[in-house]
């Protein structure tokens, strides 16, 4: 270098990302990537990952979690990128913040579409990740601090999502005049929407004056803000429901909390959300997961309030919104809730609320399972009492683990409780449990995952090892994909193909795997509780793996039941009818509020 002005461009680029909160890389080694993996050695904590969809997620959850500092994710070009793309297609539906750097070609060796390909392992990663990412961009060579600040941040905000940075190879180790590049100021951060004193003081007023209210509370929601807020949601005495996203903003035991609705939701919550006659849905898109797919009949007899970040969620034409209100909803919340309280005809709906918790137990008395496996919901429970409040939650991502983790975990305050239900992929978990591992240090980490899920990213427990992470992995061991099985036996008449072991699957025998990679593991019985191995496991510092054994046949209810009409299309009951049906008389006493 000539003067002591001129650095290699990826040097500086470690140190811009450094200045903006970044701590972590988390990295799959590659060629196109040697400079900038250079440059961040130096800065960052660099985590080597065996896949670089394990990368991404981790990066996702890391910075989901809540916790120390920020990671992204630094691929190489070609298969680097492609094999990231499920993570950044789930943080983009999801609307997580996630950072790709990745490596490219020399911009002498794009093919620029003149031919297939010119340079080695090139792919057009730009247009691959585009329609997935809120930007994604090729450097062919050095851009300005300035420039790139607005690029990383557009991942933050004002709805959070994947961005994507294509480095050429000579752009990277390119000799850069760092004040020249320096020179200009950061352009402003977009501002976030705010909502008038008026249309404040209009929603307030609305749930003052209704008879059954409802706050549903969405990951658009902060952890500190929505943590904050809890003694104005108590004193506003309003029944409290959050989204699956949301989770983690309200406290089970907080007596104003009365569950997650959703379309696999917990059968109480749903009926309390549908017999509101307002409904202030804010920080959540209300998309169909949320309104169930019958969301002609979301909320029937009600007000609905949606307040959301992005305009056009609010004008997507589903399901019937009242009043949309484009506003942070961090911004808004403490200010809806501020002196707020409601009616006094309100404390019937509320112990109408209870009294639906109490007759519709989140452990559905229909499920069946044969002896001698674990039935998973009482199971759920029992952990969740032995989780503390300063224990990191993963919920498995998708299938038979999924629904029972978010339909019966019992949540404490300060638990940061992070899933990707947006793409609902098998194999998050794993990956995003090391995220969320690193993003807390020191913190137990739990994790739940399905047997399929576990099986797709089984490699990453190097890292968990490697690391001494302190993450209890539950394996829900029912040999194959709860979820598909079901859809076969319900709509194919048991014609199974793929989704057991019986089928074509195969599975490692898992105590074998964790001890291949020096992780103690330990199967649990019906009697696990009063193993002693489980409880050395449980509390060590250590990692470890459980195997859970669940009924291959386990039924998971409730669930909305949809038909296959004569077209071949799908007809879903509405959320406050789930399957099993109830008895006549406990339907015509918790559906009172409802149309017959």
């Amino acid at each position: 270098m000539s003067d002591a002005t001129t650095v290699k461009y990826a040097d500086l680029v470690a140190e811009w990302l450094e200045d903006l909160g970044y701590t972590h890389c988390f990295f799959v080694a590659g060629g196109n990537i040697m400079h900038l993996l250079d440059g961040m050695r130096k800065r960052m904590t660099c985590v080597p990952f065996v896949h670089e969809v394990a990368a991404g997620i981790a990066a996702e959850y890391f910075n989901e979690s809540g916790g120390q500092g920020r990671a992204f994710a630094l691929v190489t070009a070609g298969p680097g990128l492609t094999n990231v793309m499920t993570a950044v297609g789930g943080a983009w539906l999801e609307s997580h913040e996630l950072l790709v750097l990745g490596g490219q070609v020399k911009s002498t060796d794009l093919a620029r579409r003149e031919v297939r390909q010119r340079g080695i392992q090139e792919i057009d990663g730009r247009d691959i990740a585009a329609p997935v990412t809120k930007l994604s961009v090729t450097l062919e060579q050095p851009i300005s601090h300035a420039q790139f600040v607005a690029y990383v941040e557009e991942a933050r905000t004002p709805r959070k999502g994947p961005v994507f940075l294509e480095f050429c190879l000579d752009a990277q180790g390119a000799p850069v005049d760092r004040t020249a590049l320096e020179a200009a100021a950061p352009a402003p951060r977009p501002q976030l929407p705010v909502a008038g004193d008026e249309v404040v003081a209009q929603i307030r007023g609305l749930l003052a004056d209704a008879q059954r209210p409802v706050i549903l509370i969405g990951g658009g929601v902060s952890r500190d803000v929505a943590h904050a807020a809890r003694p104005l949601l108590a004193a506003a005495e309003i029944p409290v429901l959050t989204t699956w996203n949301g989770m983690d903003r309200v406290d089970s035991a907080d007596p104003f909390y009365f569950g997650r609705p959703n379309t696999w939701g917990q059968r109480s919550a749903n009926i309390i959300m549908q017999s509101a006659d307002v409904l202030l849905a804010i920080g959540t898109r209300l998309g169909l997961q949320q309104t169930g797919f019958n969301w002609q009949e979301f909320v029937p007899g009600g007000t609905v309030i949606q307040v959301d970040i992005d305009e056009a969620e609010l004008q997507k034409g589903h399901p019937h919104v009242e009043v949309p209100v484009c506003a942070d909803a961090d911004d808004l919340l403490p200010r809806i809730l501020d002196g707020l309280h409601a009616g006094p005809e309100v404390g019937d709906w509320r112990a109408f609320c209870r009294h639906v918790r109490e007759q519709l137990p989140l452990a559905d008395p229909e499920n069946t399972h044969a002896p001698g496996f674990i039935e998973p919901y009482e199971w759920i429970q029992a952990l969740a009492e032995r989780c503390t409040p300063d224990d990191v939650i993963v919920p498995a991502s998708s299938g038979g683990p999924f629904t029972f983790c978010m339909q019966a975990f019992q949540q404490k305050a300060g638990q940061p409780i992070v899933t990707n239900k947006g793409a609902a992929s098998m194999g998050y978990g794993l990956s995003g449990a090391i995220g969320a591992s690193l993003a807390h240090p020191g913190r137990r980490t739990v994790l739940v995952e399905g047997d399929g899920g576990f099986v797709q990213n089984l490699q990453e427990l190097a890292i968990v090892a490697v690391n001494d992470l302190p993450l209890k992995a539950f394996v829900i061991s029912n040999e194959g994909y709860a979820s598909i099985r079901m859809t076969q036996r319900n709509y194919f008449g048991g014609e199974y193909l793929g989704c057991d072991t019986q089928t074509g699957l195969g599975f490692p025998d898992w105590l074998t795997l964790f001890q291949a990679f020096g992780i103690p593991a330990v199967e649990l019985g019906e009697d696990w509780a009063e193993n002693p191995r489980f409880a050395e496991l449980w509390s060590s510092p250590s990692p470890a793996g459980f195997v859970v054994r669940v009924d291959p046949e386990q039924t998971y209810f409730p669930k909305i039941s949809s038909r296959v009409t004569e077209s071949g299309s799908m007809e879903s009951n509405p959320l406050h009818r789930m399957s099993p049906d109830l008895p006549p008389e406990i339907e015509a006493d918790v559906l009172r509020h409802l149309p017959t």
